[in-house]
């Protein structure tokens, strides 16, 4: 009890404040101590990873890449469909734009160039607009053309759609929430074409020719007035045509300098030209169809197309083929004073060669097969193959000839459709003319089994053949075997057809009638060649038709008729 009062005595002596000060150092012992007692047992808090955030790192330093890079083996449309697959949180409102920004990420990384993850502009558009869009791949069309029309289609029917505006009150603006940028990744290294992908936060004004991409502090800092210039024709190395090809700029510009969006889409947008040579159906399919099908169909009809050097018949005669490659009305470019915002851009066409698609290059493996049943789809063609006369007997055989009436021309082709009449076949006629409706030619070919013509751009119309149809060129004399090969021959493989070729002798030319037999042109042709196109076409090309020797020609039939048992 005495130890007791003489405690409280002694408490009561010590100051207030020193009394304050220990209390608190004993509570910071106590509470180290629960902690380093504890901790083995406290589970961490979850890291939280944006959606958004990007694949890859921000190079600190902007780069130009000139060098494509392959895709990987196994990217296309199941990647896609997978990122698609992934779940956010469900409450948050824009749950589903971040789905569809990341699905066509994942389309983009598949095209072979852009393997970066890239800004994407404020995209203020509702769910429910984003819901009732499907950009899934399909690269086998099965239910291509099955889709339910979008609630924005034309009223008339028309498959393609209105411009999908976002949100009119912010145009201009950009969200701070936003994927890093990168800067344009451009490929001037191919002999045929150079292209720009981008993107970001990307404007396009038709009129004055410019594409400008909107930098970011995120980007580093580029050079202030940093641009590429190119023409969108897959023809670069054709110095004539190139001089008439509208040439469209690419730059860097910073948000303040920028032109302000009229009208904003959450779809990806493509410029080309049709202009060069495509008044020619070889022209048509080699310059402008087959790049536009490389580079548009990974994304199944959602993206834009921007035209360049604008002919609107010739839009109008493959209105077929477009119409499957956009829902969307097709801009005229040079005469659009709108500035258009596009969350990717894509300026030019990537190209291969003529009438070809190396699946090991394309998006998604896409090959010559797969751009063939994309026409029949677009074409309503009924037929995928050829007769098969061990099992249909007492059918004929349709064969038709391509006829000309210029150059080139088949001389004695009634001859040539009796003997065919004789050994078997249904025979016709068919010429494709300037002015000829591709759809109505298309369903003559496709109704066919044989098809048989001189070398030209007429034969460019194999593409409607059933797969593993019979297609014969007749090579002209003049040692054109290999012109013939590479512009007719090679893709006819690639597309799956059986391929003959019958080349002509000296006495089945009507150069005979115009030139001694010891003439260069029969003992030299190749001299022809070293003098250059011009030169060689004029002789071989235009002043030249064809007499077929029946006697010789008639076993080219009877193989044909071999090949569709």
């Amino acid at each position: 009890m005495v130890n007791e009062k003489e405690f409280v005595r002694n408490i009561g002596r010590i100051e207030p404040r020193s009394l304050s000060l220990g209390l608190l150092v004993g509570c910071f012992l106590a509470l180290m101590t629960y902690i380093s007692t504890s901790d083995r047992y406290i589970n961490p808090l979850p890291t939280v990873v944006s959606r958004l955030t990007p694949a890859h790192g921000v190079p600190t330093t902007p780069m130009e890449e000139h060098k494509m890079k392959s895709p990987p083996p196994d990217a296309g449309p199941r990647n896609a469909i997978e990122e698609n697959q992934l779940s956010s949180d469900p409450s948050n409102p824009k749950s589903d734009l971040f789905k569809k920004n990341d699905v066509i990420e994942e389309r983009w990384k598949s095209s072979s160039i852009i393997h970066d993850g890239a800004s994407g502009r404020k995209d203020a558009v509702s769910t429910q607009q984003l819901e009732s869009k499907n950009i899934i791949e399909d690269r086998h069309e099965e239910d291509g053309d099955n889709r339910v029309p979008d609630k924005n289609s034309s009223a008339t029917g028309d498959s393609t759609k209105q411009e999908d505006i976002i949100n009119p009150t912010q145009l201009g603006e950009r969200s701070e929430d936003v994927k890093p940028q990168r800067k344009p990744m451009c490929d001037f290294s191919s002999p045929r074409s150079d292209f720009c992908k981008m993107e970001g936060d990307v404007r396009i004004h038709g009129r004055s020719s410019s594409v400008v991409f909107v930098t970011s502090n995120q980007m580093g800092n580029p050079e202030p007035n940093e641009s590429w210039r190119l023409k969108t024709y897959p023809r670069k190395f054709d110095k004539t045509i190139m001089e008439k090809i509208r040439e469209v700029s690419v730059k860097l510009s910073s948000s303040i300098d920028a032109p302000r969006c009229t009208l904003s889409y959450s779809i990806p947008a493509i410029v080309f030209s049709v202009g060069g040579y495509t008044g020619n159906i070889y022209h048509a399919f080699s310059d402008a169809l087959i790049p536009l099908f490389i580079t548009s169909r990974q994304f199944n009809g959602e993206v834009q197309l921007l035209v360049t050097n604008t002919q609107h018949w010739w839009e109008h005669k493959y209105r077929h083929v477009l119409k499957k490659l956009t829902r969307y009305e097709i801009i005229d470019f040079e005469n659009d004073d709108q500035v258009r915002c596009y969350p990717h851009v894509i300026v030019g066409l990537e190209s291969h060669e003529d009438l070809v698609i190396d699946p090991s290059r394309a998006p998604n493996g896409y090959s010559m097969v797969d751009f063939t049943k994309f026409l029949r789809s677009g074409y309503s063609l009924d037929r995928d193959l050829p007769i098969k006369m061990g099992e249909h007997p007492e059918k004929k055989p349709r064969l038709v000839i391509i006829d000309r009436h210029l150059t080139r021309r088949l001389t004695n082709v009634q001859e040539i459709v009796k003997m065919a009449k004789k050994l078997g076949f249904e025979v016709l006629r068919a010429e494709a003319k300037f002015e000829t409706a591709v759809d109505e030619f298309a369903r003559i070919i496709n109704s066919c089994d044989v098809m048989i013509g001189v070398h030209g751009a007429g034969l460019t119309n194999m593409f409607f053949l059933p797969m593993n149809a019979v297609f014969i060129q007749i090579v002209p004399w003049g040692r054109l075997e290999g012109i013939a090969k590479y512009d007719y021959g090679d893709p006819a493989r690639n597309m799956k057809l059986q391929y003959m070729e019958y080349s002509i002798t000296e006495e089945e030319s009507t150069l005979i009638d115009m030139y001694p037999r010891d003439h260069p042109v029969f003992k030299d042709p190749m001299s022809f060649h070293r003098q250059g196109w011009i030169a060689m076409g004029k002789v071989y090309l235009v002043e030249q038709n064809v007499k077929l020797n029946l006697r010789r020609f008639r076993p080219v039939l009877l193989k044909a008729l071999k090949l569709l048992h």
